[in-house]
């Protein structure tokens, strides 16, 4: 073929990467790899091993062991062991090891490169280009945050002992995701990762010990779903850190319910990629290839509903139509080819029948004619019209290259479709108007966005989502925190039980003709009977009857968030204004000060000058967080690319807040304030014992504009509520203090919607304390972090 012709048909040929440095460091190993744990090669209690297979031509590559319960207690012991050593050496000499790590990755990465590809199914393209440079930079950050950690995070240490697990889309690079911070922090950790690709975690291990690793920092075992439990279920794990399915994360939930253990999960997606009229649609048709063809569209922020603009709908199916019959699929470690293979057969069958569901439920499929490999598991770039937005694979997570396509008129209506998902995790939003781009971002309800780009990740810039895609932050300031406790909980110790004064039963309270005497709840600005009709007495400190107050129900509970789903305006309200307030609040609560003191003395029993004393700290209290309100703002990153991303702090929701029976009021303000601050609108259960100090401040609402619907107070049986609002699909978090036992109702409630929650696990908290109180840590539960990945230039 003459030169003339090569330029006229464009046509690439093959560019076959070797794979003779994977396969010699496999012979090596003799195709067999033992546990990694306390630094050395064991072998499995189990005496058990499974096969590991490449998926482009379904050959054999190695055998791992799998590691059963004793196997996971073993590395536990060496992770708890090597804890305190590991923390105590300090933050340089970490960053030092997490530096030489950084060169290690980098002086391995064509091996990585390869042996990721082999066992993974990706092109080696991608994980030549994207996955093993962005391993390596998150060791590189992560050493920057060792050697800062006493200076940033001078009120926190490690947690101890992490058990983190991690999926098979993407096996390095959620390794290092996870890794990196915790060991920068101080912890330890067992690490198993998927079953199907379990090579660059052994490779990786090696990596660690060659690099001079104290042993027991890293540990790596290997396994099943049932290796998985029983990590997520040993008794001395501090934290479970989990990539995967929105199934698998409910279960962990479920599992670590109670137990004390901090969770992050980074779970599902369907993800939305929005194209405005006024778009480049080259550019935004590339976009869609990196969106849903990246890694076969294994990729849980893969963009795989297309939200076109109605007046160029056409147009972009069809240039997208032509783009697919140029996609190339083949041998992985071909450097020319644009798709690889599915990671198994069993992923294959699954992606075919949602397809098959797709075609049933009336939508148009679409697919090239290109040559596809005749072994091996592979899958066509699938295009699917005429999808409605309710159709299930407009809703379900297909975790393959199929995208589905939709079109909208308004930006009102585009946001509307792509938030009508039980998924948060990530959006890609396309126009050439920045200024439209900017107000569409903040509109969605994930916790990714990029404008005219797709896919971006770098180790400064939190990754994480909301909704059923989870909770938590990797990478960045934010996933630092993931990883870190504050300072003061190490010394918590478990409440003491009190005894409730003595009560009425239910069924022998008041009736309906003493309701006009009795406290009503506090619903949409408004003072309302309870559903049941009921009041419960309130006793005093001597258990004499010195009030009623109504007797809320699940009833009362769905009215209060219907009034705070309404209450937007609070929410739009910008800083400033609620600041101010807040300051009315603090205002008109000091012209109450005798009154709410004399309350609190009758109530609890406390002397006049600590009952002074509680309302004077929580008008402090409110006046903190009248100042956070405009100064807790949002960042600005600055990755490694032409653009910025913008981390912005935004109001989680509605949050359900269940107080203390200590300090009624104070601990009240403590946790109402900062939600309030940050924009939330919450449903406030008061104190138990106490609940009058709560409904003393219905005036002061009333007299301070606070919105209707952004306060609103429910009195009863504090746990059974609290259950309530855990299982209820519009509260988006939910803040408990109470016992352990309602602590872990309220974790294992909340995997509805796999909501936020932050509970106590029944641990004192020193309300008058401000590092315990206030600040920080608050104001960071009240918020979610959403980064805007915005690109410049030409």
């Amino acid at each position: 073929m003459s030169i003339a012709e090569i330029f006229d048909t464009m046509d690439y040929g093959h560019a076959p990467e070797s794979r003779d440095l994977a396969v010699k460091w496999l012979s090596d190993h003799r195709e067999k790899f033992d546990l990694f744990i306390d630094g050395a090669w064991t072998k499995p209690m189990s005496k058990k091993w499974f096969e590991s297979i490449n998926p482009a031509t379904a050959q054999k590559l190695s055998k791992i062991a799998t590691a059963n319960e004793q196997d996971v207690d073993k590395a536990v012991n060496a992770a708890r062991n090597a804890q305190k050593n590991w923390q105590a050496i300090g933050g340089h000499a970490r960053a030092r090891h997490l530096y030489a790590l950084a060169r290690a990755i980098q002086r391995n990465a064509r091996l990585l490169a390869v042996l990721e590809s082999l066992d993974n199914g990706k092109p080696v393209r991608e994980t030549r280009d994207i996955d093993i440079p962005l391993v390596a930079r998150h060791f590189y950050h992560h050493a920057g945050w060792a050697q800062l950690q006493d200076q940033e995070f001078s009120n926190f240490e490690p947690m101890g002992v992490i058990g983190q697990i991690i999926p098979w889309n993407f096996p390095l690079l959620m390794l290092a995701w996870k890794i990196a911070p915790a060991i920068a922090a101080g912890n330890t950790v067992v690490l198993k990762p998927a079953e199907y690709t379990s090579l660059t975690a052994l490779c990786f291990a090696e990596i660690c010990k060659d690099a001079g690793l104290p042993d027991g920092v890293i540990n790596i075992i290997t396994g099943d779903g049932q290796t998985g439990e029983y990590l997520v279920t040993h008794s001395d794990v501090n934290k479970i850190a989990f990539t995967g399915s929105t199934e698998v994360g409910r279960r962990i939930r479920k599992a670590t319910a109670g137990s004390g253990k901090h969770l992050t999960l980074e779970l599902g997606g369907k993800s939305p990629f929005i194209v405005f009229d006024d778009a480049d649609l080259d550019s935004a048709v590339e976009g869609v290839v990196d969106a849903i063809w990246f890694n076969q569209g294994q990729v849980c922020c893969a963009g795989s509903r297309l939200l076109l603009q109605e007046g160029i709908a056409d147009k972009m199916i069809a240039k997208l139509r032509t783009r697919m019959k140029n996609l190339r699929i083949g041998d992985p470690l071909d450097k020319s080819i644009d798709m690889g293979a599915i990671v198994a057969p069993v992923q294959v069958k699954a992606i075919e029948k949602l397809v098959k569901i797709g075609l049933k439920e009336g939508a148009q499929m679409w697919q090239p004619d290109i040559d596809m490999p005749n072994k091996g598991s592979f899958y066509p770039p699938t295009l699917f019209t005429n999808v409605q937005p309710a159709a299930t694979i407009a809703q379900e997570e297909i975790f393959g290259p199929v995208i589905v396509t939709m079109t909208f008129r308004t930006p009102d209506e585009a946001v509307q479709i792509a938030n009508n998902t039980r998924y948060g995790l990530a959006a890609s939003v396309w126009s050439e108007n920045i200024n439209l781009a900017l107000d569409v971002a903040p509109k969605l309800d994930c916790g990714v966005v990029w404008v005219n780009s797709t896919n971006q990740f770098d180790a400064a810039c939190g990754f994480g989502g909301n909704r059923e895609s989870g909770y938590g932050r990797e990478g960045g300031y934010e996933g630092m925190l993931e990883v870190l406790k504050p300072t003061f909980q190490a010394s918590a110790e478990q409440k003491r039980k009190k005894p409730l004064p003595k009560a009425i039963k239910p069924n022998s309270l008041s009736t309906r003709s003493s309701l006009d005497r009795t406290a009503k709840l506090y619903i949409g600005g408004k003072q309302t009977r309870p559903d049941s009709g009921y009041s419960l007495p309130v006793l005093s400190a001597s258990g004499q009857k010195i009030g009623e107050v109504g007797h809320g129900n699940r009833k009362d509970i769905r009215n209060a968030v219907e009034a705070a789903r309404k209450g937007t305006a609070w929410t739009k309200a910008n800083s400033h204004g609620r600041a101010q307030v807040l300051y009315y609040l603090a205002e008109n609560l000091d012209a109450r000060r005798q009154e709410f003191a004399e309350r609190l003395q009758t109530s609890t029993g406390a002397s006049s000058k600590l009952s002074l004393d509680e309302v004077d700290a929580s008008l402090s209290r409110l006046f903190s967080y009248a100042a956070w309100a405009d100064k807790y703002e949002s960042a600005v990153h600055s990755p490694p690319m032409r653009g910025v991303t913008l981390a912005m702090k935004e109001p989680i929701g509605t949050i359900g807040i269940i107080c203390p029976n200590e300090n009624p009021l104070l601990g009240l303000i403590s946790l109402a304030g900062p939600a309030l601050a940050m924009g939330n609108r919450i449903i406030l259960i008061p104190s138990e014992q106490h609940p009058l100090t709560a409904t003393d401040l219905y005036q002061v609402f009333d007299t301070s504009d606070v919105p209707a619907g952004a306060f609103n107070i429910i009195t009863g049986y504090r746990d059974e509520l609290a259950l309530t609002l855990a299982e209820h699909d519009d509260v988006k978090s939910v803040w408990y203090f109470g016992s352990k036992d309602g602590s872990a109702r309220v974790e294992t409630a909340s995997t509805g919607n796999m909501k936020r929650t932050w509970v106590n696990n029944g641990q004192d908290r020193d309300w008058f304390n401000p590092i315990q109180g206030e600040g920080r840590e608050f104001l960071r539960h009240a918020t979610q972090i959403k980064n805007i990945w915005i690109p410049y230039g030409e």
